[in-house]
């Protein structure tokens, strides 16, 4: 592969190119990993930001509805939008069971949209392993926005916050728990959130929901990086549209806030560091999974196993040999 002709089509815009591109880091070969780097290395020096918008919720709360009703309302506006939604995995291929983009018809058709479906993975946080770097790569494709959207599946999908700019949960009306709102996880990283389906007979319950919310947001500490009013619950609906437009409103005034105080760079160089660390994690259990420590892992493992070490102490002897 041409890694100079990709990062040129990647620079231009050119949507195949950045199919194939996000089909390069993905991939798991070690061939393609150094042209992975390789390219998103030529790639930096565009130094082009986007908006990178986080959304998560509960499987069935119309995440994809809202994505295609939202990315349709930024596109007219003329902004360029990319999602990459990230979709539970085969536990026999490791490839995506929903695929998202089906389920996005029309903003699939639309020339100033790109969306990708990627398999989790078994990645834990709803989100998959190389999101960062294909959220870097549509960046330098000059897109304005990219929107994540995380696999729904509950309180632990906080890893996304670590690489947004700004996070959206996506709640629906009389579901029943609205003390989750006093609980940390999910709740307490959230930017802003959105009561989906207020409308028609549901628009009292979803009016209700926004306002146990918000009320049950005034518990939690307030965060030095917003500003007064924030964080907040707003009553949407995908399907008619109400809402979508002082939805993004608030995330514009949001965005532009922290820009102006500046905690948007010290947010993204968080973000750099700890995407830093979290490979240094991913290499060291790269280097387990290979020979001769893979044996050591496997002999330590029947050890442990057979009652013969405690867990602690091979976990420290193995830690010893990785250190050497």
């Amino acid at each position: 592969m041409d890694v100079n002709a990709l990062a040129d089509g990647v620079a231009d815009g050119d949507r195949r190119s950045l199919a194939r591109a996000i089909t390069l880091v993905e991939s798991a070969r070690a061939d393609h990993r150094e042209q992975a780097l390789a390219l998103l290395s030529s790639l930096r020096g565009l130094d082009r930001q986007a908006l990178r918008l986080g959304l998560s919720g509960t499987p069935g709360v119309g995440k994809s509805t809202f994505i295609e009703a939202f990315g349709c309302r930024l596109t007219e506006a003329g902004k360029r939008v990319a999602v990459l939604a990230i979709d539970p995995s085969s536990a026999r291929t490791g490839g995506s069971i929903l695929g998202d983009k089906t389920r996005m018809e029309r903003l699939s058709r639309d020339p100033r949209a790109f969306i990708r479906p990627s398999p989790s993975q078994s990645q834990m946080g709803g989100v998959a392993r190389r999101t960062r770097e294909v959220v870097a790569l549509c960046e330098a494709a000059g897109f304005d926005l990219v929107l994540i959207e995380t696999v729904g599946v509950g309180q632990s999908e906080t890893m996304v916050a670590q690489m947004c700019d700004i996070f959206l949960l996506l709640l629906a009306p009389a579901g029943g728990d609205e003390l989750q709102g006093v609980k940390r996880g999910i709740m307490e990283v959230a930017d802003l959130i959105l009561v989906n389906k207020a409308d028609g007979d549901l628009k009292p319950a979803a009016m209700r929901t926004a306002a146990d919310y918000a009320l049950a947001l005034r518990l939690l500490r307030h965060r030095p990086q917003d500003p007064p009013g924030f964080p907040k619950v707003l009553p949407v609906s995908a399907e008619t549209g109400d809402g979508l437009a002082g939805a993004w409103d608030e995330i514009a005034s949001l965005a532009a806030w922290r820009r102006e105080n500046g905690h948007w760079q010290a947010r993204r160089a968080d973000q750099a560091r700890g995407w830093f660390e979290e490979e240094v994690r991913q290499g060291l259990l790269a280097r387990l999974s290979r020979e001769p420590m893979r044996g050591v892992l496997e002999r330590l493992g029947q050890e442990v196993a057979g009652g013969q070490r405690a867990p602690e102490a091979a976990a420290a002897e193995l830690l010893a040999m990785v250190g050497r």
